[in-house]
């Protein structure tokens, strides 16, 4: 009889990995990030879980001049959790939360064209990695986001921005 436990958790091993109970689970993903890609300086800021959703956006600025931006969400549906994109305001693309752990989230959607796949993962306190990937020119495409915590700054003409 002993001699089963081994296998009995192999086979139980991939229900690790299965999507999250619930949205809570990806609280870590909440705060401000930044990193550069190229010579591009990248923005995410996603608020924490409350009413079933994160709300996030980001930006991509080249110096001085925004040359991206996306309205983000991560929401509970009936039939799963979903990563929601907006990029430049236009209509949303959802993508299904496939697998999860406790540092790690993936969601797809195979008939969008790029990205199909898009990761975030937790690799320390301050360190997030993003990655989007799926064919792009009939090209697979990867890229990856490394992004430090960071604070928002404060607002111009706040006094506290004078230090």
């Amino acid at each position: 009889m002993h001699s089963l436990l081994p296998v009995s958790l192999l086979v139980a091993a991939p229900l690790l990995a299965q999507a999250p109970a619930s949205i809570s689970d990806l609280a870590w993903i909440a705060g401000s990030w930044a990193g550069s890609l190229g010579r591009a300086q990248v923005e995410e800021h996603w608020l924490t879980p409350s009413g079933g959703a994160m709300l996030g956006m980001s930006r991509t600025l080249a110096g001085e001049k925004m040359v991206m931006f996306e309205f983000l969400r991560i929401e509970t549906r009936p039939d799963g959790v979903y990563y929601v994109a907006q990029p430049n305001g236009r209509p949303p693309t959802g993508f299904k939360l496939t697998r999860s752990s406790p540092k790690l989230a993936v969601f797809e959607n195979p008939q969008h064209d790029h990205p199909k796949i898009i990761t975030y993962e937790l690799t320390d306190p301050q360190s997030l990695t993003a990655t989007i990937e799926g064919d792009q020119g009939g090209k697979n495409r990867k890229t990856v986001f490394q992004f430090k915590r960071t604070k928002l700054p404060p607002p111009a003409g706040d006094p506290s921005a004078r230090r």
